[in-house]
């Protein structure tokens, strides 16, 4: 029998990094609700008491910048400078140009446009050069790798025991990480656990760490996965009280493990949160997803793993290539073929297809873009699995 193990990790929505990426994606959301074709690309940094927004956007919307970051911190929870900022209070800064034009010339209309008119599809080209990749597997009712999908329900269970009072002392801040042992490639049991929350001054660390096994880990974790032999480290410093931005500068787009498949499969380095669809590091990165789940969904492979990659102005991907690492009932490039029949990985497509011009996007700025099912996100539906099956059938699979 061979083992290995893999580490995943989330964080809580009060992470510095997230603060910036909900702030990000709430103005993202503001702009489409009132012009659908906004060009956003808008990156968010916080410091203690501070919040700056910056980047260049075009639209025809009219928004108030200001009251859209203070609204968001304080949903987070941030509404007290003990506890690292005050969406109150705290300075906020905008600083936003317009799209630049020389990148607006090759998304208004694509390479192929310009030359040979193309279908309506062909009408903008990619918003930048780049891979995007896209995953899922059998292992979680998701079609998610385990160790990103436990890890997430621990720092959605966390912000739930703070949100909902049952655990008044914790704070917005906290981290879990996930260490899952793998038996021949099936998931075995839990190795180790890590789970970090911020909280007030006056609670102990015994309370906190008693509370958190019981009411975190212990209504998270399934049963069976926990042996005597798992480690499991709560708030392992001991004292978690500084946190969020008073702990840590946050950055737009600085968790993007996080937010994909928890470093399971390759990343093209582009960061989601604050970006419009016409950005192919963002829509491209949910086609590949929705692709990817269609196949695994439909039965004919346990794993897939697709790679897609763009020219800046070119509507069609320069290059596009499955694996489903050995356990496809047909091979990669017949499921390539059965792609390339089923899905259109154009920008304007994709855009289409996954309903990306509606806002949405301040709910996928937490606990990962992926595997949201509770959420209606396009990209985790299933509806092309029977197609799929259907196509592969040609192919003599059983």
């Amino acid at each position: 029998m061979t083992k290995r193990l893999f580490t995943s990790e989330s964080v809580t929505e009060g992470h510095p990094d997230k603060v910036c990426d909900k702030i990000s994606d709430s103005i993202l959301d503001a702009l489409l609700q009132q012009d659908g074709a906004s060009r956003v690309a808008c990156e968010t940094c916080t410091n203690t008491g501070f919040v700056l927004v910056m980047g260049e956007i075009t639209s025809s919307a009219q928004i108030d910048y200001e009251s859209i970051v203070r609204k968001a911190v304080l949903d987070i929870g941030y509404d007290s400078e003990e506890k690292g900022i005050d969406g109150n209070n705290c300075q906020v800064l905008i600083r936003l140009d317009r799209q630049s034009s020389d990148i607006a010339m090759g998304v208004d209309s694509s390479l192929e446009n310009k030359t040979d008119g193309g279908d309506r599809f062909d009408k903008i080209g990619a918003g930048d050069q780049g891979m995007m990749f896209g995953y899922a597997c059998d292992e979680t009712p998701t079609l998610m790798p385990m160790p990103i999908y436990l890890a997430h329900k621990l720092t959605e269970r966390l912000t739930q025991a703070r949100k909902s009072g049952e655990l008044d002392y914790l704070r917005p801040d906290g981290k879990a990480q996930v260490s899952v042992e793998y038996a021949d490639d099936k998931v075995s049991r839990i190795e180790a656990i890590v789970l970090s929350a911020q909280h007030s001054p006056d609670v102990d660390i015994q309370t906190l760490r008693k509370d958190l096994k019981q009411r975190v880990i212990d209504a998270v974790i399934p049963e069976g996965f926990i042996d005597g032999n798992t480690k499991i480290f709560i708030n392992p410093t001991g004292r978690f009280v500084i946190g969020g931005p008073h702990g840590d500068s946050g950055l737009t787009g600085r968790k993007i493990i996080v937010d994909t498949y928890g470093g399971y499969c390759p990343h093209g380095g582009g960061a989601f949160s604050g970006k419009d669809s016409t950005k192919v590091d963002r829509s491209a990165c949910y086609m590949a997803r929705y692709v990817c789940k269609n196949i695994v969904a439909s039965g004919i492979a346990k794993r897939c793993q697709l790679d897609v990659a763009y020219a800046i102005g070119v509507a069609k991907p320069v290059s596009v290539n499955v694996n489903t690492f050995g356990t496809g009932k047909c091979s990669n490039e017949q499921i390539a073929q059965i792609i390339g029949k089923v899905f259109d990985l154009r920008p304007m497509a994709i855009i289409e297809q996954l309903e990306l011009r509606k806002p949405q996007f301040a709910k996928t700025s937490n606990y990962g873009h992926f595997g949201r099912e509770d959420q209606g996100f396009k990209w985790e539906h299933t509806d092309k699995a029977e197609l799929i099956a259907r196509l592969a059938s040609e192919y003599n699979v059983k």
